[in-house]
């Protein structure tokens, strides 16, 4: 396949250029870009500049309001901030709530925002990463349009609904664990439906409910759980943490990501920070930095293990100084999309 290569400003540019001449405005272009580049350059191309097409495309159509300006309430005795994403894009309400959550987790201990009225919010661990990079520990749930049938039903009800972790460390970058509850990120099956390849059995079945290994299949059909039951109970649990709590459209109720059809999806998100001395202290007189790399040497002591996210500061160092490869035929469909 030919490929493009691009620095990490040449996407940020890219991506700015597509998102505004769509009718974004450029604060929230901004937004958009960083964390579009920051999945490439962290290799999970399926959160990245191939959403664009599609994000482009629903600004365009009134699905996503490009210009909108995300709404906080605040009340100063609770430690819980809510954020109307305005059918705007998910990243400018995040940021925003990243920024309340930061003094609100430092003051009472643990503080929560709860996101309404919002979109499809990219690769969770970009965001708790950057309460993590603030010494806050931080977990994300977000809820999305139907593509999880029940367990032992047929049809899509429930999100792939991801959660994301974040934890502080003494050396390196935050420990970030994130994950879709499906098998894989619906994403990855978008991506080799756009480049026409085949996915590995047991990731979804075709409308029909029949295992099938045609990505295109698989996303007229549904997406399969982790851990069968036990992954479809944990789908429902995030689906009332992001969508019960923040008052968001259910994932049934969503419209989808990918196209520019229908009215703006209104998902919601919940992310909750806890202020990493808050407790430790309280109860060993031990630092949590200390504890967890204490943790993480117990882990390393054992021969072929893995500690989640151990590749991403290799990845994005190699993106930073040698950039990212993108298919070409991509790189063409945001060239004319950015005005040539």
């Amino acid at each position: 396949m030919d490929t493009v290569t691009l620095t990490l400003n040449d996407m940020y540019d890219l991506a700015s250029r597509v998102l505004v001449r769509s009718g974004t405005s450029d604060a929230n272009a901004g937004h958009v870009a960083t964390a579009l580049s920051v999945a490439e350059a962290d290799g999970l191309s399926g959160h990245g500049l191939s959403r664009l097409p599609s994000y482009s495309a629903q600004v365009r159509s009134g699905k996503v309001n490009g210009g909108a300006t995300p709404i906080a309430t605040e009340d100063p005795d609770k430690a819980v901030v809510r954020i109307n994403a305005k059918d705007g894009f998910a990243f400018p309400a995040i940021s925003m709530a990243i920024d309340k959550l930061v003094p609100l987790a430092r003051k009472y201990g643990i503080a929560g925002a709860a996101i309404g009225y919002s979109h499809h919010c990219g690769a969770l661990g970009y965001h708790v990463e950057r309460l993590a990079e603030q010494g806050l520990v931080s977990i994300m749930f977000a809820n999305s349009p139907a593509a999880i049938a029940p367990w032992g039903g047929s049809k899509a009800l429930f999100g792939t609904n991801p959660i994301a972790f974040a934890a502080p460390r003494n050396t390196g970058m935050p420990l970030v664990i994130d994950l879709s509850l499906s098998k894989v990120a619906r994403g990855k099956i978008m991506v080799a439906a756009q480049k026409g390849e085949a996915i590995p059995e047991g990731w979804a079945v075709d409308s029909a409910g029949r295992p099938t290994t045609d990505a295109k299949a698989a996303m007229e059909g549904t997406m399969l759980p982790i851990s069968d039951a036990k992954g479809s109970a944990l789908v429902l649990m995030v689906e009332i943490l992001a969508a019960t709590l923040t008052g968001a459209s259910y994932g049934y109720e969503a419209s989808s990501f990918f196209d520019a059809e229908g009215k703006p999806p209104r998902v919601g998100q919940m992310l909750i920070a806890i202020d990493s001395d808050a407790t430790v202290d309280i109860f060993t007189g031990n630092a949590f930095g200390g504890r967890i790399e204490t943790l993480m040497s117990q882990i390393r002591m054992q021969p072929g293990t893995h500690v989640p996210g151990a590749n991403r500061e290799a990845r994005r160092r190699e993106a930073r100084y040698n950039g990212v490869n993108i298919p070409a035929d991509l790189h063409r469909q945001l060239t004319m999309l950015a005005g040539g």
